[in-house]
C-alpha cells in the first residue's frame, strides 16, 4: 500500500489532462465499486440496527433505547481500524485480488458497524443527511477530477488538519466538552469535503503512472474506491453529528 501512496507525487500539470476513453474507464470502475460499497454499508448497517438477533449481538439495548456495546460490538468498532493500519505493513506488494478483497473487508465491517448512526438518530435524520453527503460528494468530486490546479499542497495542509481533529477527538473523549464536539465536527467536514476534490484528482494521477499494467490499475482501482469511501464515510458521519436529529 505505501508503494501505492508513493505514487501519488506527480505535480497535476505535469501529467496529460486531456480526457480518454482509458481515464474513464478507470474513473467508472472506481465509482462502480465505490456505489456498490456504499450499498452494502447501507444494507448492514440497516440489518446489524433493525434486526434484532443481528443487533443484539453487538449492542445493550433497553426497549428501542442504545445503552452500549456488548463485547463484540467493540471489537467491530475498532476492527475497520486495525485492518487499516495492518494493511500499511503487510499490502507493500498487493494483488488485484489481494486488493479488493481488502477493499471489501474494510466495506463489511465498517458498513456493520455504521448501524449505530441508526440507532441513534431518526430514520428521516438519516436518509436526509445521507443524500446530502451523496450530492455533496458528488460535487467535490466532480472539481477534483476538472480542475487544473494543482491540490498536492491543499491536501497536504487537509492530511495535517486530519491528525489535528483525529487528535482532539481522542482529548474530547475524556473532556467531553460539546462546544470542542461541535467545532471537531465542522472541521470534519471541512477537511473530508476538500480530501473528497484532492483524492479524486490524485486518483486522474494514478492512472497516467501505471499506464497501461492492468494489475497495477486492478490495484488502484481497489485501493482509489477505498480511499473515496473512507472520505464519504467521514463527511457522512461528522454531517449526522452536526445535523442529525436524535431519536
Amino acid at each position: 500500500m505505501s508503494d501505492y501512496d508513493r505514487r501519488f507525487g506527480q505535480v497535476a500539470g505535469a501529467a496529460d489532462m486531456s480526457v480518454d476513453a482509458g481515464l474513464r474507464a478507470f474513473m467508472l470502475g472506481v465509482y462502480n465499486k465505490l456505489a456498490l460499497g456504499l450499498v452494502v454499508s447501507a444494507a448492514l448497517a440497516y440489518i446489524t440496527s433493525s434486526y434484532e438477533p443481528a443487533r443484539d449481538l453487538f449492542y445493550v439495548m433497553q426497549g428501542d433505547r442504545l445503552v452500549g456495546f456488548t463485547l463484540l460490538g467493540t471489537l467491530l468498532r475498532f476492527a475497520p481500524l486495525a485492518i487499516i493500519f495492518g494493511g500499511m505493513f503487510f499490502m507493500r506488494n498487493p494483488s488485484p485480488r489481494s486488493a479488493s478483497l481488502f477493499y471489501w473487508s474494510i466495506v463489511t465491517l465498517l458498513g456493520a458497524s455504521l448501524g449505530i448512526w441508526v440507532l441513534l438518530f431518526t430514520g428521516a435524520s438519516v436518509a436526509s443527511t445521507f443524500l446530502i453527503t451523496a450530492a455533496a460528494f458528488g460535487g467535490l468530486s466532480l472539481v477534483g477530477y476538472t480542475t487544473k490546479r494543482d491540490l498536492t499542497g491543499f491536501g497536504s495542509f487537509l492530511i495535517m488538519g486530519l491528525w489535528g481533529i483525529i487528535i482532539a477527538s481522542l482529548v474530547n473523549v475524556f473532556l467531553h466538552l460539546p462546544m470542542m464536539n461541535f467545532i471537531i465536527s465542522v472541521l470534519g467536514v471541512l477537511i473530508f469535503a476538500g480530501l473528497t476534490a484532492y483524492d479524486t484528482q490524485r486518483l486522474k494521477m494514478t492512472y497516467y503512472q501505471v499506464g497501461g499494467d492492468q494489475a497495477a490499475m486492478g490495484v488502484a482501482t481497489s485501493f482509489g474506491a477505498l480511499t473515496l469511501y473512507l472520505d464519504f464515510i467521514n463527511l457522512f458521519q461528522f454531517m449526522m453529528s452536526l445535523f442529525g436529529d436524535r431519536r
